[in-house]
């Protein structure tokens, strides 16, 4: 059974108040959604998340998501499929930007004509269309704030490819495919694993695909969870035409514990309740062939800091007030490799014997190591299959890099 219609979408102004509606199916009114939101916003003002799937008792579903001081809100009376339209929603806000450099209630306003043109264009009936910025862009010209009188529908729309135009040519036919993995992981004080999973972009030793192929797995395969690929996947083996541009082409979880690649430790030493000396150790824990750059430790020091004093091994550090921490800065930062920083601070307000309030922020860590992935992934080949003659250039780039990177001091 298809999903159901999105009945009408709706932008609001933080205070829930109606600033553009489309109606798409006749059934909803812009007074409705809006008395029901303003009060859902007074009921749940308190609470730190709103659900982003809500019902009233008129039998009308809402789904909505905030973008800065704008939030965005479809009703429907159907049994709409949520994850789909909240998918919608966030590419909506991709195509704003896009379009306004930036998706806010000022910008609203200062584009109705276009807002409405693209709404009309993104969603047919309460059905999701057209959501690639570039496509939308070649028939709703935003110099002109409308469309053009003599415009028609670009061959991508009407196109069994719809990401992308026909007729596109450059003087040299490059592919750059980078292979990024985001290390998300989080320590405690006694130097234990709390939560490890890296998100890695796109790789091709998966084991049920080599397995289907007959192929040996050993040593070789991976286990790949969660896939999810942009609109053109065929069996687990990708087989493409790309958009004219970046694009995310393929994400996946890889769920397995990984040791920290860059471990830092901090011991805090009170002197005359007055004054702290922080010493802090870094270490890379992985391959000597291998390099991070733009290493970035934040640790965090108590908000009263004054007079810092800080002597670095390796990099350069600085007090950074506005953030209450030390920041760590080593732009090269070899594998296998221990380096140490020690500061000391002013506290001229403590007046505890403990000599230093409580911090419960974490020790953040930022890196990037180029050539290099935690999970072992492979691209095994990027072929570019090219009719017209001239030569076709694959690039394939390994980037490993810190997400939610952090080491708890408590």
């Amino acid at each position: 059974m298809a999903a159901g219609a999105v009945s009408a979408l709706f932008l609001l102004d933080i205070k829930g108040r109606v600033l553009v509606w489309r109606d798409y199916r006749g059934d909803v009114s812009a007074l409705q959604a809006e008395r029901f939101f303003t009060k859902l916003l007074d009921k749940e003002s308190d609470a730190e998340v709103l659900s982003p799937v809500v019902h009233d008792d008129a039998g009308v579903s809402y789904m909505f998501i905030q973008h800065n001081n704008v939030f965005l809100l479809t009703a429907s009376r159907q049994n709409c499929n949520a994850a789909s339209i909240l998918l919608f929603l966030h590419r909506v806000v991709d195509v704003f930007k896009h379009y306004f450099e930036e998706l806010e209630e000022e910008s609203l306003r200062d584009n109705f004509v276009v807002v409405y043109e693209l709404l009309d264009e993104m969603m047919d009936f309460g059905y999701p269309q057209y959501t690639e910025a570039m496509i939308l862009s070649e028939f709703i010209k935003t110099d002109a704030y409308r469309m053009e009188v003599t415009q028609r529908p670009p061959m991508a729309v009407t196109n069994a490819v719809s990401w992308r135009s026909e007729g596109i040519r450059y003087k040299k036919n490059e592919v750059f495919l980078d292979v990024v993995e985001s290390v998300n992981i989080l320590v405690n004080s006694n130097g234990q694993i709390v939560s490890g999973m890296p998100e890695c972009k796109l790789g091709l030793n998966d084991r049920v695909l080599l397995e289907a192929q007959g192929r040996t797995t050993k040593g070789k395969a991976i286990d790949l969870d969660d896939i999810k690929f942009h609109q053109f996947e065929n069996d687990r083996t990708i087989s493409f035409i790309p958009p004219d541009g970046s694009f995310d082409l393929m994400t996946y979880r890889l769920s397995t514990q990984v040791k920290p690649l860059i471990w830092v430790e901090a011991q805090v030493e009170k002197h005359s309740r007055s004054r702290i000396q922080i010493t802090v150790k870094t270490r890379s824990q992985f391959k000597e062939r291998s390099t991070a750059t733009n290493v970035e430790i934040e640790v965090p020091v108590p908000e009263d800091s004054t007079n810092p004093n800080i002597r670095t091994s390796m990099g350069s550090a600085a007090y950074a007030p506005e953030r209450d921490a030390m920041v760590w800065k080593i732009k090269s930062f070899p594998g296998g490799k221990e380096y140490m920083c020690r500061a000391e601070f002013s506290l001229p307000s403590i007046t505890s014997e403990d000599g230093m309030p409580e911090k419960k922020a974490p020790i953040r860590v930022k890196f990037e190591i180029p050539y290099f992935t935690v999970s072992g992934i492979q691209v095994r080949y990027l072929k570019i299959i090219e009719k017209s003659g001239y030569q076709a250039l694959p690039w394939v780039r390994y980037i490993t890099t810190a997400g939610e990177y952090e080491l708890r001091l408590i």
